[in-house]
Order: C-alpha cells, then structure tokens, then sequence
C-alpha cells in the first residue's frame, strides 16, 4: 500500500490539495461538504498525474539517482497496476470535483491532468520549454477551487494563478541545475542540460525572480488584501528576489540549494500571509 500511496506524490499532492483549497477560500466559499469533496478530487487527480508521470518514465527515473528507488524503478508496482491505478484516479478526481463544483472546475482539472502527462511528462525530452507546461498545469489549483466555488474565474483568480506559476520557475531550475548530471543522464532536455554553460538558466531565474515581486504585490492593486499583506510580502518578495539573484550571478551549488529551499517557503508563507491579510 505504501509503494501505491508514493506513486501518487502525496507530498505535492498535499501542496496542490492546499491551493485548491486557498482558491476556494479566497473566492468567498465556506467550508462546506462540496468544499471537502472538491479537495478530495483535487487529490484524486493530483495523484493520477503523479502516477501516470512515474508510468511514463518508468525507465528514466532508473537512471536517476534522485528518483531510482521510487516503486517502479524497484519493482515493487508493475508498470500496469500503476497505469490502472493512474487511469483510475484520472478518471475519479474530475468526476468528483465536478459534483462538488461544477463543469468549469471539473474540465479545469482535467485539463490539468492532460497538461502535465500529455504535454509536460513527454516533452521534457524534446524542449526545456516544457518547464512553462509544468509550471501552468502547477499553477491550476487556486483556479479550480475559485471555479468550483463560484462557477467562474476572475482576475482575482487569475493573480493567484500568475504567483503560483511564476514561483515555479526559480524553484524548478534551481532543482534542474543541481541535479543536471541525473537529468541529462535521463535524457531530459531541460535548460541546464541544454545550456551547459548556466547563462540561460541564470537569466530565467533571475527574470522570474524579478516578475515574482510584482505578482505577489498584485493582489493588493485587485482589493484582495491592505497593507497588513502588502508590507510583509513585500519584505519576504525582496528576500526571495535577493536569494535568486545571488543563485543566478553564482551558480554555486549553495546557492541554487538555499534558492530551492526558499522556495519551499515563500508559497506557502505567501498565500498564508494573503488568506490571513485578505479583505
């Protein structure tokens, strides 16, 4: 059961589950039973990605020493129960969020599903662009729990979707950079691999760590939070914009380390601080 459970990524299924959720939040819903039933198709369809993604590179993922004891690498889940267990889920997650909130969140988190396994999940092989693929199908949570709460979506929406997608770009290349020998063993033609020298994986991070700062303060400018928001986001929008500028300018394995790290914090501290600061 624990080998099932860890093809389902419970870890970001636990980030997505927590977005879609802040996406409901924001939009006015309360916590009702569609709510606990939208969060748990967001999970259902979070974990049918991550399945159906170690599916798919079942054979990459054996020559990376960052993803070679995962449960197909190891044999412990044949590549067709863990393509049943994928489908299962795919077909679950959306059939529930669309229950709970309607054919907008539903086609949302289908698409998202389709996104990653169908755009990102094989084009990591042929352009680092896919980077954008995965950073949109990431981003898509807070959408569909403001869509399954209020059967639209807003430029409210919206902003959260444009923090979420570009805090993903630094947090994925500082990854990519310090693990381009596993992804270029693999095949994967992410930018470090396809760009050796870092100049261009310098440029993003730096590019997206600059975009983050007004992003994160957009919010404010909608009516969604005052100044109890705008002044600490801002603070910790310029702490993060120092740490990827310093990765980008170094390139030095601490560097990239501290920005990936960093990253793990600012999400979360960032929509915490804007539910808790919203008016």
């Amino acid at each position: 059961m624990k080998a099932y459970l860890t093809l389902t990524k419970p870890r970001i299924s636990a980030l997505v589950a927590l977005t879609a959720a802040f996406g409901w939040a924001m939009a006015g819903g309360k916590a009702t039973p569609a709510f606990y039933a939208m969060v748990a198709g967001v999970v259902l369809a979070s974990g049918a990605s991550g399945a159906l993604n170690q599916y798919l590179e079942r054979a990459e993922d054996a020559l990376m020493r960052r993803t070679q004891n995962r449960p197909l690498p190891r044999g412990v889940v044949t590549p067709r129960a863990a393509l049943a267990l994928g489908l299962s889920l795919s077909a679950a997650g959306p059939a529930l969020v669309w229950a709970a909130g309607g054919p907008l969140a539903a086609g949302l988190t289908a698409g998202t599903i389709a996104l990653y396994v169908l755009g990102y999940t094989p084009l990591k092989k042929v352009t680092p662009q896919t980077t954008w693929l995965g950073a949109a199908a990431g981003a898509a949570p807070p959408l569909i729990g403001w869509a399954a709460a209020t059967g639209g979506l807003s430029m409210k929406a919206w902003a959260l979707f444009g923090i979420q997608f570009l805090w993903q770009i630094p947090h994925f290349l500082a990854l990519f950079w310090l693990y381009r020998e596993d992804y270029a063993r693999a095949g994967f033609r992410v930018m470090p691999v396809v760009h050796p020298d870092g100049s261009t994986t310098a440029a993003q991070i730096a590019v997206h760590s600059f975009t983050l700062l007004p992003a994160t303060l957009l919010p404010v400018l909608l009516g969604m939070a005052g100044l109890s928001y705008a002044l600490p986001a801002f603070v910790v929008g310029v702490v993060f914009l120092g740490l990827g500028l310093r990765a980008s300018w170094t390139l030095a394995p601490k560097d990239a380390r501290r920005l990936f790290l960093a990253s793990l914090a600012y999400l979360p501290l960032i929509f915490g601080m804007l539910f808790l600061g919203g008016v």
